[in-house]
């Protein structure tokens, strides 16, 4: 690709050759030695980092051990990194100085905003990194990525430009130098050798230290600039991790560039709460800046740190009024309330039919069973507030906390009362005994056309269009397009997609539950790859556009090994499950924030002699502690065994309840 030669370029070749007509290969061999010079102003601050032990996988990513990179910030020892080096949690950090001397690093502290690790030396009149002033970036000047993955002399070299500037809510430079894990935490220089920024893998989607990672050797790379690096050093070296700020809110849509920024939900005792901001407020304006998008909130925030004060405007109704807020690092774990109800699931013209949200099932002891609500009651209202729909009781019960009263209107027969409800913790149990719901019956062939003979239904098996995997399915024989279903996506376990045995077992309970099955299959059975997440994801979003799945009622099921790949896909995409469910694997990620829009339930099952039963145990106490809705199995005097048939009957019954309220 051809370059614009930058300035120190010319002036080099204009006082070195006075003649016109240079040929290609002069002008090529000048502008080498321009960059290798950059390179070596530069090299005196970059060393090489070595990790020793840690886990070998983070998240979906290999925790590789090595060698690495990193740039000296003071002259006795500090060295600057992307805490991506260190996601692996390793036991030991070698750090190697330009000059061949070898250290033992101690880790300081993290910086979680701009993915940067502080470690520290023993050593002394060291080089520090000279930043460039954030005033000469320029989109399209020579930007040179460095790394020292090699015990030579000279530091490896990658030539690019700065292709964009205030990238990822601000925060970052953009390159299209090749870059990856091998020079993650060296520097980005310019043509004068001094440090544009420190080189991270970043992503606007994640904020997490492995997050971006996939787009290495891709054209695009960030780095933070050299001025914040320097300008938060301080806190570094203090010792403690420094975290995002937030305030505790979520807005009404997902549209951060086309909608105004108004506000949904306030989180209890949070920053947003203590300064009375309230649903239906629309900021105006933070920090002084004028804002319209949810994306321009983002950017202007992107860099703050717990701690830090924030200004904001917002109009509520008429009036604009303003809020002081101080971020905070972490909030309260989610916890939503719990009516004790299932409601019930009617088809589209039934639904159109009725008012309110009709009872299917009353959980024992629960706090609409304390005041003597039963099936077939209808809830017409809560509060002053009209009800159309079960999801709308779902997401207004779950604006409360356990312990808050809610007023309902509830009809019975032509019965209409008040009653006042004190709701509370979602309970960790499934109904013992719960009636199916059946599909309506399938009209007659002539006028229902093609499928009403069952076509289509059954065992199925498909290759996904655009990503050459296959799949297999089951759908109820019984299958209606007018009748709601769950929908249990099965991940394999490495070795054995086990087809035969899941559909033997889950057919019955498919039929009974109104379930259908989804098998993805992984390219090589031996196990699931961290690039087929794609295509399990399309998979799942092909079947919630093709069938009449209920969103509140999608799992994720897997066993053994497959578990690790589940998880993974539930932690990057949240939002696609509502329930996950694993036989003999613990979570071996970190789980994803417990959310109010986004409602996750678990469920796990696991042999007693299982050697994994007691990480299982752990992840259940790490889910309960972040309030997760969670149920956990131990099979008595059994060891790495999947379900069988009782266990598999409870498994259906906790599927078909995900939808309580």
């Amino acid at each position: 690709m051809h370059r614009l030669i930058p300035l120190a370029v010319l002036l080099l070749m204009s006082t070195c050759c006075p003649l016109c007509g240079q040929d290609d290969v002069d002008l090529a061999t000048r502008e080498e030695r321009v960059l290798k010079q950059a390179a070596a102003l530069a090299a005196p601050s970059v060393v090489r980092i070595e990790t020793v032990g840690g886990r070998d996988r983070v998240g979906s990513t290999p925790g590789g051990t090595g060698p690495t990179t990193g740039v000296i910030v003071s002259a006795d020892g500090e060295i600057i990194t992307s805490s991506f080096n260190f996601a692996a949690q390793p036991t030991s950090i070698l750090v190697t100085l330009p000059d061949g001397r070898r250290f033992a690093a101690e880790k300081v502290a993290s910086d979680g905003v701009k993915m940067l690790t502080l470690i520290k030396i023993k050593a002394d009149n060291l080089v520090p990194a000279k930043p460039a002033p954030r005033a000469s970036f320029r989109i399209g000047q020579w930007a040179i990525a460095l790394g020292r993955t090699y015990p030579t002399p000279a530091p490896n070299v990658s030539v690019g430009i700065v292709s964009a500037l205030n990238r990822i809510w601000g925060k970052a430079i953009q390159t299209d130098a090749k870059v990856s894990p091998v020079n993650y935490g060296g520097p980005l220089v310019d043509i004068d050798g001094r440090v544009l920024g420190i080189l991270v893998p970043l992503s606007p989607q994640g904020n997490n230290t492995t997050a971006g990672v996939q787009w290495y050797d891709a054209g695009i790379g960030f780095a933070i600039p050299m001025e914040d690096v320097y300008g938060a050093l301080d806190r570094l070296r203090a010792g403690k991790d420094l975290r995002q700020g937030v305030m505790g809110i979520t807005f009404k849509t997902k549209d951060i560039y086309g909608a105004a920024p108004e506000i949904d939900r306030v989180r209890y005792d949070s920053p947003a709460q203590k300064a009375g901001l309230k649903k239906g407020d629309i900021i105006t304006d933070v920090n002084g800046e004028a804002v319209t998008r949810i994306a321009q909130i983002r950017h202007l925030l992107g860099s703050s740190y717990e701690g830090e004060q924030v200004s904001l405007t917002v109009r509520r109704g008429e009036n604009t009024q303003q809020a002081e807020l101080t971020l905070v690092g972490e909030l309260k774990p989610y916890e939503s309330a719990f009516l004790g109800i299932l409601p019930e699931r009617a088809s589209t013209e039934q639904a159109s039919e009725a008012a309110g949200v009709g009872i299917r099932y009353i959980y024992p002891d629960s706090p609409a069973a304390k005041i003597g609500l039963a099936p077939g009651d209808r809830i017409l209202r809560y509060g002053d507030s009209n009800i159309t729909d079960a999801d709308e009781l779902r997401d207004a019960v779950g604006r409360f906390r356990p312990g808050d009263e809610l007023e309902l209107t509830v009809l019975r027969g032509d019965e209409r009362k008040n009653v006042t409800v004190k709701l509370e913790e979602i309970p960790a149990v499934v109904p013992e005994t719960l009636p199916p719901i059946r599909p309506p019956q399938r009209k007659a062939k002539a006028d229902d056309g093609d499928d009403a003979d069952g076509e289509g239904t059954g065992r199925i098996a498909e290759t996904m269009e655009g990503h050459e995997h296959d799949y297999w399915a089951f759908i109820p024989e019984d299958f209606h397009p007018d009748h709601e279903y769950a929908l249990l996506v099965w991940i394999h376990p490495g070795g054995d997609t086990m087809e035969a045995d899941m559909l033997e077992a889950w057919k019955p309970i498919c039929r009974e539950r109104g379930i259908i099955l989804l098998g993805p299959k992984a390219e090589k059975v031996a196990g699931w790859t961290p690039n087929e997440a794609g295509f399990v994801k399309a998979a799942v979003e092909s079947f919630l556009e093709k069938y009449p799945i209920d969103r509140s009622r999608v799992v994720m099921h897997s066993y053994a090994t497959g578990g690790v790949f589940a998880t993974q896909l539930v932690t990057q995409d949240p939002e696609l499950f509502s329930g996950v469910s694993l036989a003999g694997a613990p979570l071996q990620t970190a789980p994803p924030e417990n959310r109010p829009e986004n409602r996750l339930q678990w469920y796990f099952i696991c042999g007693e002699n299982d050697r994994l039963h007691r990480f299982v145990e752990l992840t259940v106490q790490v889910l309960t502690k972040l309030r997760f809705p969670v149920i956990m199995r131990s099979v008595p005097n059994a060891g790495r065994i999947y379900p069988d048939a009782p266990q598999l009957e409870e498994l259906g019954r906790w599927i078909d309840s995900l939808d309580r309220i």
